[in-house]
């Protein structure tokens, strides 16, 4: 347990990060869901809907420093892929 101010502070930040980490990266999980389900369901302008958000999304935790950019990259390319499959 933390005896001092600081570490008893930190210990606080620390579950706000946590619980708002775990929070943006089930939005991640969930929209790389969506295209999936769109693939899988063959409906090309939803899968391309879906991309759109998802890629945002993944951009957006890049820059927040959630996810790697070399795992984004690789999510959005095996994306792309899938959707790609449509055409």
């Amino acid at each position: 347990m933390a005896n001092t101010a600081q570490a008893k502070k930190r210990a606080r930040q620390a579950e706000a990060h946590r619980a708002r980490n775990a929070g943006q990266r089930t939005e991640l999980r969930t929209q790389i869901k969506k295209v999936r389900t769109a693939v899988t369901a063959k409906d090309k302008s939803a899968a391309q809907q879906a991309f759109r958000e998802a890629a945002s999304v993944i951009d957006r935790l890049v820059g927040k420093g959630l996810v790697h950019k070399n795992a984004a990259a690789r999510y959005k390319s095996g994306l792309n892929q899938q959707l790609r499959t449509l055409a």
